[in-house]
């Protein structure tokens, strides 16, 4: 099968078929989803993998982390679970930050994935660029299940996180620019929801198969599996008319866009307050909610030990719903009032979880559940306002910037949120309520940023 970028230039791009609109939708979501498997499975794996590394000598309150076990790991006796309530407490402490590590790493990652894969997007097509995304995500996921060592399985994140960094950027351009201006609701729930969908999958796998010291590994060759993806969108997916005829202007002597491009004015101005409605939703997710997991963990696993993931499968599932409403939501209230509301609402459910309830409460799941449905309702947002901001030449690269450099910020926030529930002692419901006030910022982001609820991208 021909591919679009063999077109010659001097020919018009074609009008895509109904059945390519819905080839791409399909591709997008399924790589979207996928995506969504690299968020999860830290969450699930990261406190089983710090107790093996532990217990084979890895980590210890002296070698908490050592650049030389990236290359090779030394070779140590393995030692019995520790017993004491000392070793105990610096378990928990260890497993602490190494989650917060691996969450940022990833988030590092996924910001120059973003950059790279979105300049990509632009330069040589939506296609080839989605599909080198999800090829990096799913085989160094899949690396995982050999390392070693802490630091390797921290680089490996790093390196994963690049292409989910990369298929956010690429993909909405590519779906948004496949369908007409009317469908860009549908289309931006859609894609807000299907990471969620990705989420709630792995975590029913851990629910069931709760990942254990002794069987953690497998769940990164599941994350593997989306390589068979990556060679199908290379095969089979149709190039954006959008881009394929930006790119008839490039060669006709129109200037190409550089990463550059985005931080030079006219677009400025749109790229900085991109990254500013960006990294609330991320900052918000990865260092607040996020954190309900290990609370989790940290106050009920003894007694239930799939109470972790439980946790995990409510706030994705909420998550769900929250994802597809949001495009249409924002299409009817308006883009930033429904921005403004949702870091309202998300404040007072988070600060109420955190402050009020403990994990194990009757109701302490329905909350999550609504917090995991109200709060990724900007996940729909999303998708339907960052290409709004850009034009289409450079759609890519302005919607990857914005999106994941909110990234980089979020990960010094995960960072610090770890920071935070150490100095708590390992009270993550104290830590939670202060990561949580991030969506107070939102509020007044959201007041200096374009309303772009009539724009079109259709020109």
């Amino acid at each position: 099968m021909s591919q679009p970028w063999s077109q010659p230039l001097s020919s018009a791009p074609s009008e895509l078929s109904a059945f390519g609109r819905y080839l791409i939708l399909t591709a997008a979501f399924l790589g979207w989803a996928f995506s969504g498997f690299q968020m999860a499975v830290m969450t699930l794996v990261a406190p089983s993998a710090t107790a093996e590394f532990q217990r084979s000598g890895q980590v210890s309150e002296y070698k908490v982390f050592r650049l030389d076990r990236l290359a090779v790991a030394p070779s140590l006796p393995t030692i019995p679970p520790p017993a004491s309530a000392e070793a105990a407490a610096a378990r928990k402490k260890f497993e602490g930050l190494w989650f917060s590590w691996y969450n940022a790493a990833f988030l590092f990652g996924a910001a120059a994935g973003g950059l790279v894969f979105g300049w990509m997007g632009d330069w040589l097509g939506r296609v080839r660029a989605m599909g080198a995304s999800i090829f990096c995500f799913s085989f160094f996921s899949g690396l995982g299940y050999f390392a070693a060592t802490p630091e390797q399985l921290l680089l490996l994140r790093v390196l994963s996180g690049m292409g989910v960094g990369g298929m956010w950027p690429t993909g909405v351009a590519l779906a948004s620019e496949a369908w007409s201006d009317a469908s860009r609701p549908m289309i931006a729930g859609l894609l807000g929801t299907s990471a969620n969908v990705g989420l709630v999958f792995l975590n029913t796998l851990g629910y069931f198969w709760p990942p254990m010291p002794e069987s953690w590994r497998w769940l990164l060759l599941v994350c593997a599996a989306p390589l068979v993806l990556a060679i199908l969108v290379w095969l089979f997916l149709p190039e954006s008319r959008l881009w394929l005829a930006a790119r008839r202007s490039v060669a006709g002597g129109k200037p190409g866009v550089t990463m550059a491009t985005v931080f030079q004015p006219p677009l400025l101005r749109l790229t900085l307050i991109g990254i500013a409605v960006g990294t609330i939703p991320i900052l918000g997710g990865w260092g607040a909610t996020q954190w309900l997991i290990p609370w989790t963990k940290s106050v009920v696993s003894q007694t239930n030990p799939e109470a972790m993931a439980l946790t995990a499968i409510m706030r994705s599932g909420g998550a769900i719903i929250g994802g597809l409403a949001g495009g249409w939501i924002a299409s009817l209230a308006g883009r930033r009032l429904t921005y403004f509301m949702v870091s309202l609402a998300s404040l007072a459910i988070g600060e109420y979880i955190f402050l009020v309830l403990t994990p194990g409460d009757a109701t302490f799941w329905t909350w999550v559940f609504i917090l995991g449905m109200v709060s990724t309702i900007f996940f729909g947002w999303l998708p339907l306002y960052l290409p709004e901001l850009f034009p289409t030449e450079a759609r890519s690269t302005g919607a990857g910037v914005s999106f994941n450099s909110g990234r980089i910020l979020a990960a010094f926030g995960v960072l610090g949120a770890g920071l935070i529930t150490a100095a708590f002692g390992g009270d993550y419901g104290r830590a939670g309520s202060i990561t949580t006030l991030v969506y107070a910022l939102g509020m007044v982001i959201i007041l200096f940023a374009p309303d772009t609820t009539k724009s079109k991208l259709s020109k």
